[in-house]
């Protein structure tokens, strides 16, 4: 009988003996493995641990975070059996199968599994943690994609020509097959499992895909066959309430999908058409997700003190500035979250509403029937409001209307697409603003980009900055040079990426008298920044490198959010 792996760390003395009590008090209290309370408690380097599993079964051990597994192999083992014995295909060489076993030992389970693949098994060992989270990463995906698609045959589903014979009562009823509904719902839920910010349904001339947008970055997740593509559409443009009969001009709605007993998903649907078909592109809101927090967003110490302090004013304009995709809305949330009292009357104009926020009236946009975001001001000024929200100042009179209600006595937050704070003065003053009106009414202005984090399961020190990298991050605080920075290793838990979830980088500019002045004076974005930074404002580039430091992101995240100061 083998030794027992905590006896093997003792003897190491890579765990102290408090630390085993620790690890099997984890173990009893939450039902798991002793190699996993090792892993989650943090007290042992996944290196040590695969080594000492080594020793313990006397077979080779496995790194699965270093192995991409092909789908053909994952189906040899179902997932009951995977799940049962803990163990995971890796590969099949002739007629020999590679698993990973958590227990290599278990001549039960090696029997098991040579009578029911046929093949002679050849057993490697790995950590309880990686194989839990291969299975959960394998087989979740299999089941949502390759064993949906494999329901369909070529006969099952017709290819429609849309220039000739267009019919779109069998389309509606094609969509509603059950294998065409399956797929869609499980490409709808896997989104929400991988923590997926949007969905790309992408048609082009001889092919058709499925793609996520996880973590800022979109992946592929499926292609399934070309004669399924109206079909699948068509079932989403159902789901969205849309005209699946109208496929000339775009569309947007929004599906309401109830996930578990407390969980409430949404998604937000625009159909484009295209030149091959219709892309259809759906943005995940999910309100359980949503950071109110505004401690949690990123903000260091001085910058939420600011912020707050700009808020809080009694009047005036507090614009939040970046890219699309860059997190403006959930700041701005956060900011009515904490202005959400009973003696204040809040008013929202949104295109599109993404949350529902309890205490708040909040205002759906629509072009079409002249309902803009300058009308809706309007009408807010007329509805006593003490802090209005505009979702986006677009043209002259929308900033126009803005910038009285700031000087008239009310708190107005709202949002640009520019570069960084001090170009927002700059775009307001193109937009035909007088320059007095922009001093007299803006508090605060907020840019932001949003950079990954490192994966906490699989984070290390970084051996690989060289000195071009570090020249492209230009100055740099003192001391830097000798500071540890740190990157993902990659590990099933980040898809191999090392990367895992996003944080915001914050620009964060008070106008301050001196600010005020220069504006008055026509003084140029590159002067109002030199000003501010003279003044303490932190830059995103300084915020990035600041996360850095704090080993929170990595040195090409920071150079890929933000640009230089100098």
């Amino acid at each position: 009988m083998s030794e027992k792996i905590g006896s093997l760390l003792l003897k190491k003395g890579a765990i102290t003996p408090e630390q085993l009590d620790a690890a099997l008090a984890f173990q009893k209290e939450k039902n798991v493995r002793l190699g996993v309370a090792f892993t989650r408690l943090n007290l042992v380097k996944e290196s040590v641990l695969l080594q000492t599993l080594s020793e313990q079964h006397g077979v080779p051990a496995m790194k699965l975070s270093e192995f991409s597994i092909d789908s053909d192999v994952i189906k040899i083992i179902s997932a009951e059996v995977a799940e049962k014995y803990m163990v995971l295909p890796i590969s099949l060489k002739n007629a020999t199968l590679i698993v990973a076993m958590t227990d290599p030992s278990n001549i039960f389970a090696l029997d098991d599994l040579k009578f029911l693949t046929g093949y002679r098994v050849e057993p490697f060992v790995a950590s309880d943690e990686a194989i839990m989270t291969s299975i959960d990463h394998y087989y979740q995906t299999a089941t949502s994609t390759d064993s949906l698609l494999s329901d369909f045959e070529d006969t099952d589903v017709e290819a429609i020509d849309l220039a000739d014979n267009f019919d779109a009562n069998a389309l509606a009823q094609e969509s509603e097959d059950a294998p065409i509904i399956k797929l869609v719902n499980a490409v709808l839920s896997e989104a929400v499992e991988r923590g997926a910010s949007d969905i790309h349904i992408e048609s082009y001339e001889k092919s058709f895909r499925i793609r996520y947008r996880v973590d800022g970055t979109l992946s592929e997740v499926m292609k399934p066959p070309m004669k399924m593509r109206n079909a699948i559409v068509s079932r989403v443009k159902i789901m969205a309430k849309l005209d699946i009969a109208e496929r000339r001009m775009p569309q947007d709605g929004r599906i309401k999908l109830k996930m578990g007993k407390n969980r409430e998903m949404d998604y937000r649907v625009s159909v484009l058409p295209t030149l091959f078909g219709e892309k259809v592109v759906m943005r995940l809101l999910d309100k359980s997700n949503l950071q109110l927090d505004m401690t949690k967003l990123g903000f260091d110490e001085q910058q939420i003190v600011d912020f707050k302090e700009g808020i809080y004013k009694p009047y005036g304009m507090v614009l939040v500035t970046g890219p699309t995709g860059s997190g403006k809305t959930t700041t701005l949330y956060s900011a009515l979250s904490e202005l959400n009292k009973v003696t204040e009357n809040i008013s929202t104009a949104e295109d599109p509403v993404e949350f529902n926020l309890e205490g708040i009236n909040q205002v759906q946009i629509h072009e079409d029937i002249g309902l803009n975001f300058a009308s809706a001001l309007r009408s807010f000024l007329r509805q006593d409001p003490d802090i209005i929200l505009v979702g986006e100042i677009r043209d002259f009179e929308t900033a126009e209307i803005g910038i009285k209600a700031a000087l008239t006595g009310h708190m107005v937050l709202s949002t640009l697409h520019t570069n960084d704070a001090p170009s927002t003065i700059n775009r307001l003053l193109n937009m035909g603003i007088e320059p007095f009106l922009v001093s007299s009414a803006v508090n605060l202005i907020v840019a932001q980009r949003l950079a990954r984090k490192i994966c906490p399961d699989c984070k290390e020190p970084a051996t690989h900055i060289t000195d071009e990298l570090l020249a492209k991050l230009g100055a740099v605080p003192e001391g830097f040079h000798d500071a540890v920075l740190y990157k993902g290793r990659g590990c099933d838990t980040c898809k191999g990426t090392g990367l895992k979830g996003r944080i915001a980088l914050y620009e964060v500019m008070t106008m301050s008298e001196p600010l005020k002045e220069l504006v008055l004076q026509g003084a140029s974005s590159i002067e109002l920044k030199r000003e501010a930074i003279n003044l303490g404002m932190k830059t995103l580039r300084q915020s990035g490198i600041q996360k850095m430091l704090q080993g929170v992101t990595t040195i090409e995240e920071v150079l890929r959010s933000s640009v230089r100061d100098d």
